[in-house]
């Protein structure tokens, strides 16, 4: 590698270091905020007994040796929940953390192996909250950047403005004329068949073998995520309950879920739950996950029988995680991840 194109050369520091001091600005700023509303900050442990049971998601795999020379099987995690819920489980109520977390096959100008993640939860509220706290966060990024607007590439979003609010079936019928619903039964079970003939007759493309999971997040990302947060902040809120692994589903409605998530500038940029409590049905939903996960690569990651047993004594909360460095990016226009991280990972 050729030393005058590495982060680390002189001159390239020197043109990096503004954004990375905004960046500073920005954590303070937040931590200020939370500690403010009393919250106390945490710091979770990296290495876990499992990265986290959601199909798509990927985690490193290392091993810790004992003092007997054996190895033990461990990960780096793909975010602080388990750790955080355990300690509400101990009888924290509002806590949050700014977590390094990693996740394989995942790299690009949104993506890092590595990354910042504000992670925060609140006890006893409802997860309507978290989306005001976002949008605080937010507002709060732009005027430490001194920014009026976000931004990525040619899009922009005034995080001052008052956001847009759909529903997950709303947006699907918006932005890809997709009627999510018919595809969803009274339990929150779902219908493939269903699904593939709308996709079919908006001519988007399938595979014979794509499950109902596969088709709702290619008609997401391919249809909907790019139009979401043009102009002004997009909460896109009750998620399919079968896209909700980790959330409580909305009383009276078991095909939803309480689940959200925060977009701006077509950018995700949060995802918040009203937890789920009840371990006997968090078990089946990361069993289901893993097998899936089995199905399509191969492999699967442990339970984390220690948080299953929290789960036991951990009172209603809602939680939510907020991609930190991709905020700092559209604060600062910055147009990669890596431009925002003070040593990239290589």
């Amino acid at each position: 590698m050729n030393p005058s194109s590495s982060w680390w050369n002189p001159v390239r520091h020197a043109d990096r270091r503004p954004v990375l001091l905004v960046r500073n600005r920005i954590q303070r700023a937040i931590r200020g905020w939370l500690a403010g509303d009393g919250f106390t900050e945490v710091d979770p442990a990296a290495l876990a007994i499992s990265p986290g049971n959601e199909a798509h998601l990927h985690g490193f795999a290392t091993e810790a040796v004992g003092t007997d020379g054996l190895p033990r099987p461990l990960y780096l995690h793909t975010s602080p929940e388990f750790a955080m819920k355990k300690l509400l489980a101990a009888g924290e109520t509002r806590i949050h953390a700014f977590a390094h977390v990693w996740r394989n096959r995942e790299r690009g100008p949104l993506h890092s192996p590595e990354f910042t993640m504000l992670e925060w939860y609140r006890v006893g509220e409802g997860y309507e909250t978290l989306m005001t706290d976002v949008l605080a966060f937010l507002r709060l990024a732009a005027r430490e950047a001194g920014a009026p607007l976000l931004r990525f590439r040619d899009r922009t979003c005034d995080p001052f403005a008052e956001p847009e609010r759909l529903s997950v079936a709303e947006a699907f019928a918006l932005h890809a004329g997709v009627d999510l619903m018919a595809s969803i039964r009274a339990d929150g079970t779902t219908d493939a068949d269903r699904l593939g003939a709308e996709l079919d007759r908006i001519g988007l493309r399938r595979a014979a073998d794509d499950t109902w999971s596969d088709m709702a997040s290619r008609v997401l990302s391919e249809k909907v995520e790019p139009r979401l947060g043009l102009g002004r902040v997009t909460i896109l809120d009750r998620y399919p309950a079968a896209e909700a692994a980790l959330a409580r589903r909305v009383p009276g409605d078991a095909r939803v879920a309480e689940r959200f998530e925060v977009y701006a500038c077509g950018v995700e940029l949060a995802n918040g739950f009203g937890e789920l409590t009840d371990a006997g049905e968090q078990r089946r939903r990361f069993e289901a996950e893993m097998a899936e996960k089995a199905r399509v690569y191969g492999e699967s990651y442990p339970l984390d029988e220690d948080l299953l047993t929290a789960l036991e004594r951990m009172p209603a909360a809602a939680g939510i995680a907020m991609g930190f460095d991709r905020v700092v990016m559209l604060a600062t226009g910055a147009p990669r991840i890596e431009d925002v991280m003070w040593t990239p990972v290589p």
